[in-house]
C-alpha cells in the first residue's frame, strides 16, 4: 500500500477510534487539552525532534544546554496551567492538602538545588517535574475527575498508537531507528527509543483493558458495543506493537498488569482482598528475583537480557563510587552532569545518561533521605490504593495496576519523579489522592464518573 494512501486511512481509523468512544453527554472542561498536549509530547518526541531542530547529545557540556524551542513549549503549557490552577483555587487547595506528603518531596527536591553543582540546570528541569504535578491537577480539579482523565486517556491513546503503527509499517524514516549495538533496526514509533514505545504500549494497552472491561459490565447502555469495539481494536494494535518492538520487558509487565485488573474487577477478588496483597507480593518477589538474584536465567534470556542486564549492573559499581554526599546526594536531577557525565561516558561507548534503576537513581541525585521519603509515599499511597479499590473496584484495579507497573518498571529503568516520563506520569495518577470536594452521579451514557470522592478517582461498579 502506497504510504500516503495508509496514512489517510489511519487518519480514518483515528477518527473513527474517537467516533465510536464519543460521549455528548459527559461534560469536562476545554482546559483539558492542556494537559492532552503535555501527555502526548511527553509519550512521543520532544517538539524540537518533530520539527527535526533537535540535536544529539555528544558530550556532557550539551546536556547542560537543552532546546530553546521545548523550553518555549513547555513554559507556555505550564504557565497556562498554572493559570488554570489559579482559577480553582477551592479544588486545588484541598488536592495539596490531600498530597502532603508529595508535595513535601517535591520541596525536598527544591532544596536540594542549593547543594547541586549545576543549579540553574536543576531548576529548570524541577520546573519540567513540577509541570507534570500541574498537568493531573488539572485532570483531578476537574469537574468529574474520572471522566476527564477517560477522556486524556482516549486523546493520548487513539493518536499515538495507531500512528506508531503506522510509522513503522509505512513510514521506516520516522518509525524505524538505529542503536549503537551493531547498527540493528529498532522499532521506535511515535517514541524516541524502544523502551518508551514499549512503556507507553504498556500504559495505554492497561487503560484499553479497564476501559473495555467496564463497557462489558455496562450492559445497560446503548454506548457499549462501540466503546469495547473502539477498545478492542486499540488492545489489538498495542499487543502487534509490542510484539513488533520486541520489548519483552514491557510485554511481561503487561500481561502480569492485565492479570491484576481483570482479578481486581472481578466480584470474588472484592470479597477476598488478601488474594489482591499476596497476587502483587508474588508477582513483585517474581520480579526481583528473576532481576536482581537470577533466579530463572531463562526468564531473562526470554527478555533479550543477560545476567549483567545488558551491563546494567557493571554500570551500578562505578555510579556508587561517584557518590561523595551518600545522605543527600547530588541534588534533583543533578548526578548525570559534568565531571560525572564525562567519567561515565569515558567508561562506556554506548553513553548512559541514567541509572537504569529507579530506586538507584533517586539515592544518586537526592540520597538515602531521598530515598526514605519515597518509601514512605510508596507506603502511605499503596494504602489509600487498597482502600480504594476495595469499595469501588473499577477504579481502583486500574491505579492498583499502575502503582505495581511503577514499581517494576523501576527495577531496570529510571522514573521515580523523573521529568516527563511516561511510566512516571501513569504512577503520579495513581497516587495522587482526591479530596471530598464534589458528588457526581453517573451519566446516562454510563461513562463513569466519580461517586464517592473521599477516596481517590473511585466509582461505582457497573
Amino acid at each position: 500500500m502506497p504510504p500516503a494512501l495508509a496514512a489517510i486511512l489511519f487518519v480514518i481509523v483515528i477518527l473513527g477510534l474517537f467516533w465510536l468512544d464519543r460521549d455528548r453527554g459527559a461534560c469536562t472542561s476545554g482546559a483539558l487539552w492542556i494537559p492532552a498536549l503535555w501527555f502526548l509530547i511527553a509519550c512521543s518526541r520532544p517538539v524540537s525532534q518533530w520539527l527535526h531542530m533537535g540535536t544529539p547529545i555528544e558530550d556532557a557540556a550539551q546536556a547542560l544546554e537543552g532546546s530553546p524551542i521545548d523550553r518555549l513549549v513547555y513554559s507556555s503549557l505550564l504557565a497556562a496551567g498554572i493559570i488554570v490552577l489559579c482559577s480553582r483555587g477551592r479544588q486545588v487547595g484541598a488536592l495539596l492538602r490531600s498530597n502532603r506528603v508529595i508535595i513535601l518531596f517535591f520541596l525536598y527536591c527544591a532544596l536540594s538545588l542549593l547543594w547541586s553543582d549545576f543549579p540553574e540546570v536543576a531548576f529548570k528541569r524541577w520546573m519540567k517535574a513540577l509541570g507534570d504535578m500541574v498537568m493531573l491537577l488539572i485532570v483531578l480539579s476537574d469537574r468529574n475527575p474520572l471522566t476527564a482523565f477517560n477522556r486524556l486517556l482516549s486523546r493520548t491513546a487513539y493518536v499515538l498508537v495507531p500512528l506508531s503503527v503506522l510509522f513503522i509499517k509505512y513510514y521506516p524514516t520516522l518509525g524505524v531507528g538505529y542503536g549503537p549495538w551493531g547498527g540493528k533496526p529498532g522499532y521506535i514509533g511515535v517514541t524516541t527509543n524502544k523502551n518508551t514505545l514499549g512503556v507507553i504500549s504498556l500504559c495505554l494497552g492497561l487503560a484499553c483493558l479497564w476501559r473495555f472491561i467496564l463497557a462489558y459490565r455496562n450492559q445497560g447502555t446503548g454506548s457499549r458495543i462501540r466503546r469495547m469495539t473502539a477498545n478492542g481494536v486499540m488492545l489489538s494494535m498495542v499487543l502487534w506493537l509490542l510484539h513488533t518492538a520486541n520489548s519483552m520487558t514491557s510485554l511481561c509487565t503487561f500481561l502480569m498488569g492485565s492479570i491484576l485488573i481483570v482479578l481486581t474487577t472481578s466480584r470474588l477478588c472484592v470479597r477476598k482482598p488478601l488474594v489482591v496483597h499476596l497476587l502483587l507480593a508474588s508477582m513483585l518477589s517474581a520480579s526481583a528475583s528473576v532481576v536482581f538474584l537470577d533466579a530463572s536465567p531463562q526468564a531473562l534470556q526470554l527478555m533479550g537480557r543477560d545476567p549483567t542486564l545488558t551491563d546494567r549492573t557493571e554500570v551500578w559499581g562505578l555510579l556508587l563510587s561517584l557518590v561523595q554526599h551518600p545522605l543527600f546526594g547530588t541534588g534533583f536531577e543533578s548526578f548525570w552532569l559534568g565531571p560525572r557525565l564525562d567519567t561515565i561516558w569515558n567508561r562506556y561507548w554506548w553513553r548512559p545518561n541514567e541509572a537504569h534503576n529507579g530506586y538507584l537513581e533517586i539515592f544518586l541525585n537526592l540520597g538515602w533521605i531521598g530515598v526514605l521519603w519515597l518509601v514512605i509515599i510508596l507506603v502511605i499511597s499503596y494504602r489509600s490504593l487498597f482502600c480504594a479499590w476495595r469499595r469501588h473496584a473499577p477504579a481502583g484495579s486500574i491505579r492498583l495496576a499502575y502503582f505495581f507497573v511503577g514499581l517494576v518498571y523501576n527495577f531496570t529503568e529510571a522514573a521515580f519523579f523523573r521529568m516527563q516520563a511516561p511510566a512516571w506520569l501513569f504512577l503520579l495518577f495513581a497516587i495522587l489522592n482526591v479530596p471530598p470536594c464534589y458528588l457526581t452521579s453517573q451519566n446516562p451514557h454510563g461513562e463513569p464518573l466519580l461517586q464517592h470522592a473521599s477516596l481517590p478517582l473511585t466509582h461505582e461498579a457497573a
